[in-house]
């Protein structure tokens, strides 16, 4: 497992209860609903849960890239290095973006614009937020692209997305967004479309990259095994809310969450010869209908009537380890 983090070092990143909603004709859909986290300087923060927990939409809301409408911020603090970006304007965020906060998402197709070459889409991310010369860009362009391990980089910068690998693409993209040297890069699945030996290697990549500048790492995934690779901390998303947090080792060998329990039994091991692989009952409650107490209720097996009739308090499990759930009260 990754090794914990230093308790001193600075925090970067303060998330405070921070609400997003969509409007759509079924209703109102609470996608994050109070969300509260740090992140430190160099650090890694998984951020796990299934399809449809908040994750994603945390994240672009931490980018203020919620499309207006249907979506909408509509409380709460991202304060990133010691400023508030839900009150900065869009041109303001526009220079933050790329600086000081960057995003890697899943897919490198729908991220690379496939009519521009390779070094035109670099210099790009550069050009936006650093007046420098022209040929000092080209220079900080291949220079990036050199940390990313793109090999041959000085004729690679003429090729098109489509000419180069799935792998590659991902490691362009990972060019972008440290281009101008980010205080937090966010990951957001970004080794789903990769095989798992080239997926090794990009993993690897970024952790040669956050130690070389200290990067702070958001790191979204559905893969435990990435978590316990990669992450100091983890946070367990399910229906727009953090049901649990602490370090992995925590996490991992004291779940106290009844969900992160459920999701840490649905992984195969290979010690266990069994018949049938574990899932986890039901389906996560409608984000536009909510229940009024916890929304992991119908689908727990130690559910109480009071867990159906008000939502829990996040309890202190250890230092640094908090859980919602009645059972710890």
């Amino acid at each position: 497992m990754a090794t914990e983090t230093a308790v001193g070092k600075d925090v970067v990143l303060r998330v405070e209860d921070l609400h997003t909603e969509f409007r759509t004709k079924l209703g109102t859909v609470r996608a994050v609903d109070g969300v509260s986290f740090d992140l430190r300087r160099g650090e890694t923060l998984g951020i796990v849960g299934e399809s449809g927990s908040g994750k994603s939409v945390t994240m672009l809301s931490l980018m203020r890239l919620i499309p207006e409408p249907p979506g909408k911020i509509v409380s709460g603090k991202i304060i990133l290095d010691g400023e508030d970006l839900l009150q900065k304007s869009d041109g303001e965020m526009n220079d933050v973006r790329g600086s000081k906060i960057a995003l890697i998402i899943q897919d490198p197709m729908t991220s690379l614009n496939p009519v521009f070459n390779i070094g035109n889409q670099v210099t790009e991310a550069i050009r936006i937020h650093q007046d420098i010369p022209k040929r000092t860009v080209m220079d900080q362009a291949l220079d990036v692209l050199r940390k990313v391990n793109i090999p041959a980089a000085e004729s690679r910068v003429k090729d098109y997305p489509h000419q180069m690998s799935g792998g590659m693409r991902q490691r362009v993209v990972g060019a972008i967004g440290i281009s101008c040297q980010p205080q937090v890069l966010i990951a957001d699945e970004p080794t789903t479309s990769l095989d798992v030996t080239i997926q090794a290697q990009y993993l690897k990549l970024l952790k040669d990259l956050q130690r070389e500048s200290d990067l702070s790492l958001i790191f979204i995934t559905h893969d435990f095994g990435i978590v316990a690779k990669m992450c100091d901390r983890v946070a367990v998303m399910y229906a727009g809310r953090i049901v649990e947090h602490g370090s992995v080792r925590d996490i991992f060998n004291h779940p106290s969450h009844p969900y992160t329990e459920a999701l840490l039994a649905s992984v195969p091991k290979m010690e266990e010869d069994v018949d049938r692989l574990y899932s986890i009952e039901g389906q996560p409650p409608p984000l536009h209908d909510l229940p009024v107490g916890c929304a992991f209720a119908d689908r727990c097996q130690y559910a109480m009537d009071r867990c159906r009739e008000e939502y829990p308090a996040m309890f202190v499990v250890d230092e640094g380890h908090d859980a919602s759930c009645w059972r710890l009260e």
